[in-house]
């Protein structure tokens, strides 16, 4: 029987991008090699570069032709001569919502060898997963301005929940919660956003009621970020909207040393259409270019790639060779502390999996 291969879109993007992607293909297909299948890559070169010189981030069939593949490995999008807007409304998000990509899920885990900025935490004491809704909440397109340039000026957005879309969400963070630690956090901010966050708290706990076995809490937002710097030992599986988890899945990943580590995976769980998976970090334009950008954000969400696809034998290797270059601090890149260059943390990390490999045959 022929070995598995997987067809992945891959998009470079912007900024450090460029430098981390191919550390994560470098490293996935060593990984691949090890564990008897194989990667299709096919580059498409959509940016803000893209958008300068066609006035589209992608183009008009964009989207036609992501369909086809098993998934979707993403750099990174942005570009100080390009308003956020733009950038991110002209390819991240339509591929996030065209695709049903509704769980952005953002790993936080304080691995040994990274130091957090907080007093007194040890390495396996914050372990938590961010589960965001993806698809809809306060990043609506609903909205727009009036009377603009005069003193009457005033801009409207508004903020879409609907019960398919809580549910959902709410329904995946349990289920999730049950192959951790069975307890779910919910972020709100019922007590100043009259409809939408009542609503959000009245659906969490009807689903709540459908698993009795996992443990359940909630904080409004405010509190939450400071729970999150002083208690973070206390949560496992955190569910929020598109805005909150949006904020949280940031601070997370400061909270135990870096952005640069933290992977995300922006999932379809029907799998109908192909899910995306990218590093928290942005494309850090102060950086671009100079070949220190941190690759394991973009290598761990390699590894989510992996078990999203069912390999998770791989999935799981890749994790314990992050886990074991971090842990055995020779290759540091500055973002923690250390001099060495993206492409010396790629090979570290692909070296792990070849001694990894080696120990287990």
């Amino acid at each position: 029987m022929p070995a598995k291969s997987y067809k992945i879109a891959v998009i470079p993007g912007d900024g450090i991008g460029l430098e981390v992607v191919p550390q994560g293909i470098r490293v996935l297909e060593t990984t691949a090699e090890r564990f008897g299948f194989s990667f299709t890559w096919q580059n498409f070169d959509w940016s803000c570069e893209t958008y300068r010189r066609t006035g589209r981030m992608m183009p008009e069939n964009g989207l036609e032709q992501l369909r086809l593949f098993d998934a979707i490995f993403l750099g990174a999008v942005g570009h100080p001569d390009v308003p956020d807007h733009i950038s991110l409304w002209g390819l991240l998000i339509p591929i996030r919502r065209h695709f049903r990509q509704y769980v952005n899920l953002r790993p936080v885990l304080l691995l040994e060898g990274l130091d957090s900025p907080l007093k007194n935490i040890r390495h396996g004491q914050i372990d938590m997963v961010i589960v965001r809704e993806n698809n809809e909440g306060e990043y609506s397109e609903i909205g727009g301005r009036l009377y603009e340039g005069t003193d009457d000026e005033l801009a409207i957005q508004q903020t879409v929940f609907t019960r398919r879309g809580v549910d959902r969400i709410l329904r995946y963070s349990f289920q999730l919660a049950r192959k951790r630690k069975s307890h779910v956090t919910s972020a709100t901010k019922s007590n100043g956003i009259i409809h939408t966050m009542p609503y959000w708290d009245e659906r969490f706990r009807l689903i709540a009621q459908e698993f009795p076995d996992v443990r359940t809490d909630q904080y409004h937002i405010d509190i939450l970020t400071a729970h999150f710097v002083r208690h973070p030992e206390w949560f496992d599986v955190v569910v929020g909207s598109n805005l909150f988890g949006d904020i949280l899945s940031d601070l997370g990943p400061a909270v135990v040393g870096s952005i640069g580590i933290a992977p995300s995976a922006n999932l379809n769980p029907e799998r109908k259409y192909p899910s995306m998976f990218e590093p928290v970090h942005g494309s850090a334009p102060d950086i671009a270019g100079q070949g220190i950008a941190n690759p394991i954000g973009q290598i761990w969400s390699g590894a989510m790639m992996l078990r999203h696809l069912g390999e998770t034998d791989a999935a799981d290797a890749l994790e314990h060779a992050i886990a074991r270059v971090l842990a055995s601090a020779k290759v540091r890149t500055p973002d923690i502390g250390g001099k060495s260059t993206t492409k010396d943390m790629g090979g570290a990390i692909e070296r792990e999996i070849l001694v990894m490999h080696r120990q287990n045959v």
